[in-house]
C-alpha cells in the first residue's frame, strides 16, 4: 500500500567527532539512501549535506550536526523518503508497500493470503505469505514466481507451483 513516507533506515550510531551519523539501511540498498538529497529523520525532513556509503551502512552529514554529541542524539530515530520524491525502475517496489497486499493464485484466482513480510537474502527477497492456516515462501523473481503486482489495487498474482507452502513436500 501506498503511503506518504517510506522507511529506509534507523540511525545506529555517531562516526567519528565531527558529528556523522550512522544509518542502517532497512530494505534498500545503501547507494539509494547515499543518493538521496532530503531525508526524513525522526519525523523532521532534513536536507543531506553530504553522504557516503561505508561497509554496508550510510554515513550522512547533516546540517547543525556539528559534533559527536549532536549525531549521538539521533540515535535510534527512523529515517525515511517521501514516496513522491523518489523514483524506482519499472517492476521494483519498497517493501513497506507489498507488505499487506493480497497474494492470488495466477491461474485459479484462488485467494493464498496476505504478505506478511519481505525477507532479505543474498540471491533475492523472499516473499513470506500467509492466510488460511498455511505460510507460502515466494520467491521474489519476476515472470518465473511473480506473475503480476498491483500496489494500488492491493493485489500480487503468483505462480504457485508445489513445495511453496511450508507444509508441503
Amino acid at each position: 500500500m501506498k503511503s506518504e513516507y517510506i522507511t529506509v533506515g534507523t540511525v545506529v550510531n555517531a562516526h567519528g567527532i565531527r558529528g556523522e551519523v550512522k544509518v542502517n539501511p532497512a530494505g534498500v540498498e545503501p547507494f539509494f539512501i547515499a543518493k538521496c538529497k532530503k531525508l526524513n529523520i525522526g519525523g523532521k525532513e532534513t536536507a543531506v549535506r553530504s553522504a557516503r556509503v561505508h561497509k554496508s551502512a550510510v554515513l550522512l552529514t547533516l546540517p547543525g550536526v556539528e559534533d559527536m554529541d549532536a549525531a549521538l542524539a539521533l540515535k535510534g530515530q527512523e529515517v525515511s523518503v517521501r514516496r513522491a520524491d523518489v523514483q524506482l525502475p519499472a517492476g521494483e517496489y519498497f517493501d513497506a508497500e507489498l507488505e499487506g497486499l493480497t497474494v492470488l493464485d495466477d491461474a485459479t484466482g484462488e485467494t493464498l493470503g496476505t504478505l506478511d513480510r519481505v525477507l532479505h537474502y543474498p540471491a533475492h527477497k523472499i516473499y513470506q505469505v500467509r492466510g488460511g492456516g498455511r505460510e507460502y515462501l515466494i520467491p521474489a523473481v519476476p515472470e518465473v514466481f511473480i506473475a503480476s503486482v498491483d500496489v494500488d489495487g492491493g493485489v500480487m498474482r503468483i505462480h504457485r507451483m508445489k513445495g511453496l507452502a511450508g507444509d508441503e513436500n
